[in-house]
């Protein structure tokens, strides 16, 4: 945290109120010692480069660069799959967009086929990744038979293009909570892949948010200087609560056991009786008896028993303590999320993969077994909530 709160006294421009400013949130994000900072940023570190942050194109495609070959080439080497398998790359990176795509940038270093079906996903946030999974398993049912195709999904995010520069709070927030990371999965439809798969996907769900309020929520823009950045919004936390609640009412049927979804719909018709009823005595001028009627309280399901372990996007420690609280998770099952906050900082979309990994590497408290069912759920700009359901094989 040091280094980090150096190097943005190294910028030159932020007053003392906003170093001040980020050195509490990072005081109290749950993030570690040890997360990753991009080189271009950290150069200003150097004595003898004792400068602003290199924030251009060609120190945007060394991070890249730096990212995706190392995931992607892990990836293929864990899955024993060839680079011209691959009949399906989608890649997902919000901010940094370039020209060629970080699809031809990955697929050009390991030389792929030329028939190649590649797909660059921007602009929507930690959300991404699950998003990226629905869509590479939607191209892979196009292709049926014993044979079927493959599909590499990378999840990143690049960070050097967007240090924010000026003093606005609500833009200053991205400065602390992201860092460097990313993610390489290989999908397969093909039958001869089912006996060495680790998970088989079961469920992906996707909300999107409308309105000005959930539009502006997570918004890329100028401050009132001219500076380019990300501006967080107060109602954040409001709008990711409504998108996360729409989420999981689609994904309880699919999960939940018939004794939880029925405490959900007794829950259900007892409050539109309730309403019901209040609406009909006060139509009737009879405020008094419709102030005594009770007021029925939404049944919150138990994802615990449909769900054995919980990938929840470590977008802060504020986060995950909210959706610990609301879904009465225990400790173990947000474990994963915290650890990968505080050894990786938030990765953005990424994020849900290295806790994923943790779950299977190295968690004790809650050990990973075969037939464990395990959702992953993120947020991101628009406002969207996804979530997804692997069965461990």
């Amino acid at each position: 945290h040091a280094q980090l709160v150096q190097a943005m006294k190294n910028q030159g421009c932020y007053t003392q109120d906003s170093l001040d400013f980020m050195e509490r949130i990072l005081k109290r994000s749950g993030t570690g010692q040890t997360t990753a900072w991009p080189p271009g940023i950290v150069k200003c570190l150097n004595k003898k480069d004792n400068h602003s942050s290199d924030r251009s194109i060609e120190a945007s495609r060394e991070e890249a660069e730096t990212i995706l070959f190392d995931i992607v080439e892990k990836a293929l080497k864990k899955a024993r799959v060839h680079p011209k398998e691959i009949d399906v790359l989608v890649i997902n990176c919000s901010l940094f967009s370039p020209t060629p795509s970080l699809c031809a940038m990955v697929a050009s270093k390991f030389q792929m086929r030329s028939d190649i079906c590649t797909y660059n996903l921007s602009g929507m946030g930690c959300s991404a990744s699950l998003i990226s999974i629905d869509l590479a398993k939607q191209l892979l049912q196009g292709r049926r038979g014993l044979r079927g195709g493959k599909a590499l999904v990378v999840s990143t995010e690049i960070i050097t293009p967007n240090l924010y520069h000026g003093n606005e709070r609500g833009f200053l927030i991205q400065n602390t909570l992201f860092r460097c990371g990313g993610a390489a999965m290989v999908l397969s439809n093909s039958w001869f892949d089912g006996r060495r798969a680790w998970y088989k996907l079961l469920h992906t769900i996707r909300v999107q948010g409308t309105g000005t309020e959930a539009y502006n929520c997570v918004y890329e823009t100028e401050d009132s200087d001219g500076e380019r950045g990300v501006r967080l919004s107060k109602d954040i936390v409001k709008v990711a609560g409504k998108c996360m609640e729409k989420n999981m009412t689609m994904m309880g049927p699919l999960v939940l056991p018939i004794s939880e979804q029925l405490k959900v719909v007794v829950s259900l018709v007892g409050r539109f009786i309730s309403k019901l009823t209040m609406k009909t005595l006060r139509s009737y001028k009879r405020d008094d008896l419709a102030l005594k009627v009770p007021i029925v309280k939404p049944y919150v399901p138990d994802f615990k028993r449909g769900i054995d372990h919980f990938c929840i996007h470590a977008g802060g420690r504020a986060v995950i303590d909210g959706i610990e609280k609301n879904m009465k998770l225990e400790l173990f099952h947000t474990e994963p999320s915290r650890m990968a906050l505080l050894n990786y900082g938030n990765t953005s979309s990424s994020s849900i993969w290295y806790e994923m990994e943790y779950i299977q590497e190295h968690q004790k408290t809650n050990p990973l077994k075969k037939g464990d069912r395990i959702m992953q759920v993120a947020f991101g700009s628009g406002f969207k909530c996804t979530s997804g359901v692997w069965l461990k094989l």
